[in-house]
């Protein structure tokens, strides 16, 4: 069926493509048969071929097969970008397995939640996590795989890498039923929810992705700047496009401009997608040359809304136009998205890739479709959207809806079937490109034996995008200071959620009910 947007795709574009049903290990089986000695991954100055990837990874599939790994089973990976993270991702799809997607940064509380939800088998991290895990009582219910030699007992990654274990079971996968990744996403009630993403929807996601790039990369020899975490679903994406493309991943284990500069200017990057925080760092680095990004023909910015500013200044700089997005953990990162070519609007997202769909709807029944600049609910169809929540159908069931995904971001569509995102999920913060649920601190904070009262909200930041505000009202009797407060939220939350401002309060706003407003005091911030 056409759509307004269909007449602002370019030709090379067709409106619906059909999706391969084959695995994720497909890709890079494909990539180690067709360009087996180029590099895939250059770490520390260090190139890796696609046949020593391929390599790894199967040898990494063996050693878990013999130790009793098999279809289905979970495997907890809690790594920053590195090239131990992508062999025991496609080791872990070799088998069939389902990676379970571990963000380094969690402290304890954060960690069980999800081990409780996931129940891993196995679990791959560097032993500067170990103190931690011991710290959960898990390191007891699952095997430990460190990546470096500081291993405390524990198995060594490359000690079964190079094991003999070259007998691997057959590789079987119904790519739409068979879920690859476990995804981790916040809730309103701060309790974590697995998305369950399978082959397809990464398939789908790398297709869509590749075709709506226009042919602008080619096959082999391009190079990815892995900036996004490979633990987010964006970072995974620009990691399977590298590959896709039998392209070279340079991953970023932190961004720090004063350390990537040198890295770009070396290996001059062809990809870039990073959140706007990253564009802001570059553009205001007194040390950024005209020529430090002129070798990029890819420029993506998600994960939040980029200053025009920002835009204008890096566009300027780089002589290549940044394509924002908007998509979902849900949706497997991007549905809509700005063409690298044609027709850009100013605050629009853009248009839906080939195959998907957007509407708006009425926020309070989700049935009655809005009409063109009105606002609504924005809701999405697409081979991308997830399978699910794991082991939670009733949510599954509010959120996915005759196949539409109910996003519970505002927006609206204009007579061209252009996007606008009017407000953001259920109260959440991006600051710095990672998504924060503000009742997660919240709990956090009530924790605290002298808080009374507490409600984090973000407020707008020049860098970070937003960053997080805590509002709290001291129990009588009880003192409270701001270092307090923080050293609390750093035991138990990652850094990223740790509120960077304190506002101690006599009370906060309330509705006739009683309801702590948020949006009251997201709204008190924005006039001062």
């Amino acid at each position: 069926m056409k759509k307004p947007w269909h007449a602002f795709y370019p030709k090379t574009i067709p409106v619906e493509m059909e999706i391969p049903l084959c695995s994720i290990y497909h890709f890079l089986e494909r990539a180690a048969q067709d360009f087996p000695h180029h590099p895939a991954i250059i770490e520390a100055d260090l190139a890796f071929t696609y046949t020593e990837l391929k390599h790894a990874v199967d040898r990494f599939a063996g050693a878990l097969h013999r130790r009793g790994c098999k279809k289905g089973d979970r495997l907890g990976i809690m790594l920053y970008n590195c090239k131990e993270y992508i062999i025991a991702y496609f080791a872990v799809q070799r088998i069939g397995g389902i990676v379970v997607q571990l963000n380094p940064m969690f402290q304890q509380r954060e960690l069980l939640i999800m081990l409780d939800d996931s129940e891993p088998s196995w679990l791959i991290c560097d032993s500067s996590q170990i103190e931690k895990l011991e710290s959960t009582g898990y390191h007891n219910k699952l095997t430990i795989v460190t990546t470096d030699h500081n291993s405390n007992g524990y198995a060594y990654f490359y000690q079964w890498i190079e094991e003999q274990n070259d007998t691997l079971p057959p590789l079987q996968i119904n790519s739409k039923e068979d879920i690859a990744v476990l995804q981790y996403t916040g809730g309103t009630t701060g309790t974590p929810k697995g998305v369950m993403i399978t082959h397809y929807n990464t398939v789908a996601t790398t297709y869509h992705t590749s075709i709506t790039d226009e042919g602008t990369l080619q096959r082999p020899g391009e190079r990815f700047l892995g900036v996004f975490p490979l633990f987010h679903g964006a970072g995974l994406m620009v990691m399977m496009a590298s590959i896709f493309h039998a392209g070279v991943y340079i991953p970023i284990m932190h961004f720090r401009i004063h350390d990537a500069l040198p890295i770009i200017r070396k290996y001059r990057p062809s990809h870039l997608s990073a959140s706007p925080t990253v564009f802001v760092a570059l553009v205001n680095h007194p040390d950024f040359r005209e020529d430090d990004l002129r070798s990029l023909k890819i420029c993506r910015s998600g994960a939040a809304p980029i200053p025009l500013e920002v835009l204008r200044a890096f566009e300027q700089k780089s002589g290549v136009r940044i394509s924002e997005a908007y998509g979902l953990t849900e949706s497997n990162a991007v549905i809509v998205r700005v063409f690298g070519k044609g027709v850009r609007k100013t605050g629009s997202v853009g248009i839906p890739v080939p195959n998907a769909d957007v509407k708006i709807v009425d926020i309070e029944t989700g049935l009655e479709e809005m009409p063109p600049g009105a606002t609504g609910e924005i809701v999405l169809k697409s081979p991308q959207i997830m399978k699910g929540y794991w082991k939670k159908l009733e949510e599954t069931a509010q959120t996915i809806r005759d196949g539409w995904l109910y996003t519970g971001d505002t927006g609206m569509l204009d007579e061209d079937g252009f996007l606008y995102v009017v407000g953001r999920k259920k109260e959440m913060i991006i600051a710095g490109g990672y998504n924060i649920y503000p009742n997660e601190i919240d709990d956090v904070l009530y924790m605290h034996p002298a808080v009374a009262e507490a409600c984090t909200f973000g407020v707008p930041d020049a860098y970070r995008g937003e960053t997080v505000k805590a509002a709290i009202v001291v129990k009588k009797d009880h003192s409270l200071t701001e270092e307090d407060i923080v050293e609390w939220c750093k035991e138990r939350l990652a850094k990223y959620k740790v509120p960077r401002l304190i506002e101690f309060r006599e009370q906060l706003p309330k509705s006739a009910v009683g309801k702590i407003l948020r949006r009251t005091l997201v709204e008190e911030n924005r006039t001062h």
